[in-house]
């Protein structure tokens, strides 16, 4: 966190639980370059020229926090853990609004007019969040794990302090996870690529 204190940190985070509406003014300048980081773990995954700019990311991200005035915040790592959260889904919300767009809906507003995401990128993003939302239903701290490593780009002690558990514990969840979100992809890949060799067969 720079010269910032997690201390401090969390100290602001409490005052905002309990209802000080002023402390989220001195919040958002400490957590901003933490958020930062954590846009720009987004932005390394884009190829050059199809990329969100950061501070558009994290204004977003600053106003889906506001909205969590009734959220329970006990520390620093859980306040990241959330913010990792509001960032999937900022991303894979416009995903899915490109994808929409792409089937020809006429979807023409996307919820961020700097975000530029190919219709390759988008449809591989949905791919992710879908498998994931599918192990949660399996194995929601599994899933939550991945968010917050691969979303959010925490370390492996902050994530295991975001979900209360060793750090081992998260190192042993997110190699399982990882494999098994390789396999359901690997599969959902063979199954489109069947399907439209059916469809090109049939065609013929």
């Amino acid at each position: 966190m720079g010269s910032h204190p997690a201390g401090e940190i969390t100290r602001l985070l409490l005052r905002w639980n309990g209802g000080d509406g002023e402390s989220l003014n001195d919040l958002i300048p400490l957590v901003e370059f933490e958020l930062r980081r954590i846009a720009r773990r987004y932005m390394s995954r884009e190829r050059p020229g199809h990329t969100l700019q950061t501070t558009a990311l994290v204004n977003e991200a600053y106003l889906k926090l506001v909205d969590q005035t009734r959220a329970t915040w006990r520390n620093r790592a859980q306040f990241f853990g959330v913010a990792s959260a509001i960032m999937r889904r900022i991303l894979v919300d416009h995903a899915r609004a490109v994808q929409s767009g792409k089937r020809g809906s006429g979807a023409s507003h996307l919820p961020l007019d700097e975000l530029i995401l190919t219709p390759a990128k988008s449809a591989a993003l949905v791919r992710l969040d879908d498998a994931l939302q599918d192990l949660a239903q399996i194995d929601i701290r599994k899933a939550r794990v991945v968010e917050l490593r691969y979303f959010g780009g925490l370390s492996v002690e902050e994530a295991a302090e975001v979900l209360e558990v060793h750090p081992n514990t998260v190192v042993r969840d997110w190699a399982l996870a990882k494999a098994w979100l390789a396999r359901e992809l690997r599969r959902e890949r063979g199954a489109v690529g069947g399907a439209a060799h059916n469809r090109d067969s049939d065609a013929t």
